[in-house]
């Protein structure tokens, strides 16, 4: 948890600054999305062994070779044959909201995760999701190299060189930074054409 609260820390002082295009009211928070990116990947059953459980896959376009072990989680595995074609979509984004001091109340980081599976009898897919919730302080701003450093909660202070220094006239030192990291995977399997 704490690299991920200081990749996200780090991230928010990236964002604060690249997301110049974007104006706030004298009442509206500084907010938008820093990151957001969405990879889907494919691969093709080579192998199965029931016993362990163990599925052999085959990238279709990297043509690397993985065994994954499946748990008792995965509720169809009788369903997967030789020759399936396996996709798994991998979603992450980073937005942000930026506070004066006092307008958050909650600063404790919050964290919200679901998961899900196929139905049994049908062919084997799963999604999982994750969003964490963090807060950050903005404890200085340098507007010559560029950067802002940002305490966390838990007292974690690390300091950010920015994309874009015109932004920096929009924040405070004591402005607060909600920063919200979503990560979400869905796997499935497809019969084999």
């Amino acid at each position: 948890m704490k690299v991920r609260r200081l990749v996200a820390c780090a991230a928010f002082a990236a964002f604060v600054a690249a997301c110049s295009s974007m104006s706030s009211g004298p009442s509206e928070p500084v907010s938008g999305i820093y990151k957001e990116q969405q990879v889907t990947k494919t691969a093709t059953v080579t192998k199965i062994d029931a016993a362990k459980r163990v599925v052999t896959l085959k990238g279709d376009e990297s043509g690397k070779v993985v065994n994954v072990k499946c748990g008792d989680e995965v509720k169809n595995f009788a369903q997967i044959k030789v020759g399936d074609k396996v996709n798994a979509t991998y979603y992450e984004s980073i937005a942000y909201e930026i506070h004066k001091p006092g307008e958050v109340m909650n600063t404790a980081t919050e964290s919200a995760s679901g998961v899900g599976s196929a139905p049994p009898g049908s062919k084997p897919g799963a999604v999982a999701a994750d969003v964490v919730r963090l807060t950050a302080t903005i404890v200085s701003i340098d507007k010559q190299t560029p950067s802002v450093t940002l305490r966390a909660d838990n007292g974690d202070v690390v300091a950010v060189k920015v994309l874009h220094p015109e932004r920096l006239d929009q924040i405070k030192v004591g402005d607060v930074a909600e920063i919200y990291l979503t990560q979400a995977v869905a796997i499935t399997v497809e019969e084999a054409n």
